[in-house]
Parts: structure tokens; sequence; C-alpha cells
């Protein structure tokens, strides 16, 4: 304040303190909030598979595995990899066809060695994404995302080939 009780003109470019400052308060609450959006778009990664999926994973073959798209023009859409080599692209030869811009005619490749998966990316345009990084060649895991374009799209291996895992 300035003499005659008038307060000081406050400068923008000052910085201002506080006499409740938290800093050095380690019980400050520090619960970062989302949005009811945000919280909804978090709360169905990928952990909701419906019934029909379900019966549709455990019924898997030993030596193969399926693709579900969870993002994309075909959201829904599923996809069984039961050969040596399936190539995905925009090309209608693709063995999963994926009409879209953002993916390349020759995008990809998911490999089969034995009872396990590799998604190699065939130096495509916008890339190939494995659990959110951009890769040249990946080993699947059970529950792993793969993005291609704007397809995001969840693998999910055979039940057959993941028990002896679990037991040993």
């Amino acid at each position: 304040m300035q003499a005659g009780g008038e307060e000081e003109p406050h400068d923008d470019r000052t910085p201002q303190t506080s006499s409740n400052s938290i800093i050095g308060d380690s019980t400050a609450d520090t619960t970062i909030g989302f949005s009811r959006e945000a919280a909804a778009q978090l709360s169905t990664v990928d952990t909701d598979i419906t019934a029909e999926e379900q019966e549709a994973i455990a019924a898997l073959p030993s030596g193969s595995a399926l693709l579900i798209v969870r993002r994309g023009p075909n959201t829904g859409a599923r996809f069984l990899l039961d050969t040596d080599v399936t190539t995905v692209g925009r090309h209608p030869d693709a063995d999963i066809f994926l009409d879209d811009v953002t993916v390349s005619r020759r995008h990809a490749e998911f490999l089969r060695h034995r009872t396990a998966f590799e998604v190699k990316d065939l130096s495509s345009l916008n890339g190939t994404y494995f659990d959110g990084v951009r890769i040249d060649t990946a080993l699947l895991s059970d529950g792993a995302e793969v993005q291609i374009g704007k397809y995001r799209l969840t693998f999910y291996a055979s039940r057959r080939d993941l028990a002896p895992l679990a037991s040993g």
C-alpha cells in the first residue's frame, strides 16, 4: 500500500506470492480430474469384449489369432489370422482390405511363426504402430493394439496357445 491508504497498481510482470502456498505441503491433494467424456473414453480402452467376441476368441484353434477393429471405419469387424502371411492394405488383393486413404496399398503384414505372430510395416507412408509406438516390426502379445492408418485393431491370440504360458 502507498501512503494515504491507496493500493499500489499491480504489475502483471511481477510474480505474486501467496500466503496459502502448497509448496512443501505433503498433504496437498494432487488428484487429476477428468471430464466425463475423457473418463468414458478411458473406461472403454479395450476392456470391453462382447460375449460374442469372447466366444470367437475362445474358439480359435492353436496357431491362429483374431484382430478386432476398435476404431476406424469398420469398428467391430473381425479378421482371422490363420496363415503364415496375412497382408493388410488398401489394395483390393490384400487379405485384410482397409479402404481408407490413411492406409497404404501394401501397408503391413502379419507373420505367423508357429503360435507367435509378428506385425511388419511394409514402408507405408503413415506407418504401423504397436501400442502407440511406430515400428518396423514387432512381436505381438495378447491384447496388443496395432494401428494402421485410422484403424486401431486389437490382437487376440488363441487361448490354446496361451494356456501353456499360464501353467509354466
